[in-house]
């Protein structure tokens, strides 16, 4: 059996892929600036085609940026679908890699990649059964894992376009979001930060009011996920999330919102080991590939 697997983050800058087979198992990694479809994905061919030739890979695995169809029975498995990324709608992004490296591959979502690589590589997640990531950065994205596996349904997960409570006399602004305006990724991705206040998030200090109107917006969002999905553990990830006191004005809001209504004590008494950041860091969504990868080869559960 190979020992290796490969596992390719594709993200809307830079495809991060990897041979390994475990977080601290790793033989290769390379970072590919996101150009073109064609540039891009012959770079991350290039690099895994030497493993593959040498029969050193038994499968790979590939998060996508999105939307991107995951039903397996569509014509059109596996492509990116109505991306505004310049170039890159109608990318046939699974079928390429599969076709030339000619190796089992599996398909997700970055966030779901990302869910699912927190609770395969996290001990104190593996016992979970359900486990909500959100993701802010440039947009608002959310994984979801139900039974322990990651959860599809008509499409897969937008949770980042909630529709969130957006008070317009206390914040004016409309919202970046193209399709929605004020949704919950429209008030609070990056972008909307740095348009909103005229600076990116992490030019803002602490004690900038940006960041009280940034932890509500996401706790609005986090409780109605609590309210609907009633995850075992959130993990909030992304470029946003780095600031050093978010994480404590967002819990504390979250328990103003839910107000006491859901008697966990995870809820009431110990929301710092429920609402978490990613125990993988930043390389939760390529090494959420690289389980996704395992599991199509047959390497465990």
């Amino acid at each position: 059996m190979s020992r290796w697997v490969g596992g390719v983050e594709a993200g809307g800058t830079k495809f991060n892929c990897l041979v390994g087979a475990a977080p601290d198992v790793i033989a290769a990694e390379i970072r590919i600036p996101t150009t073109t479809p064609d540039e891009t994905i012959a770079q991350a061919l290039g690099f895994f085609e030497p493993y593959a030739r040498r029969g050193e890979l038994a499968a790979i695995g590939i998060d996508s940026f999105g939307p991107v169809d995951l039903d397996p029975l569509s014509p059109t498995y596996g492509y990116i679908t109505t991306t505004p990324k310049p170039g890159w709608a109608g990318v046939d992004l699974r079928g390429q890699i599969q076709r030339a490296l000619n190796l089992p591959v599996a398909f997700d979502t970055d966030v779901n990649a990302a869910a699912f690589g927190e609770f395969r590589w996290n001990p104190e997640n593996r016992r979970l059964e359900s486990l909500v990531y959100m993701t802010v950065g440039t947009g608002i994205g959310v994984g979801v894992i139900a039974n322990g596996r990651p959860l599809h349904g008509l499409l897969h997960s937008e949770a980042g376009h909630l529709a969130v409570p957006h008070d317009v006399n206390r914040d004016p602004f409309p919202g970046v979001c193209p399709y929605h305006g004020d949704c919950l990724e429209g008030l609070a991705c990056g972008p909307a930060i740095a348009r909103r206040w005229g600076r990116p998030a992490e030019m803002l200090p602490a004690g900038h009011p940006a960041w009280e109107l940034e932890a509500e917006y996401l706790a609005l969002g986090l409780a109605n996920l609590i309210y609907t999905l009633s995850p075992q553990r959130i993990v909030l990830g992304g470029g946003v999330t780095l600031h050093v006191e978010l994480y404590e004005i967002v819990r504390r809001k979250v328990q103003q919102i839910l107000n006491g209504y859901l008697r966990s004590p995870l809820l009431l008494e110990r929301i710092d080991h429920y609402l978490v950041p990613p125990a993988l860091g930043g390389r939760s969504g390529v090494l959420g590939a690289i389980a996704m990868a395992k599991q199509a080869a047959g390497q465990g559960d």
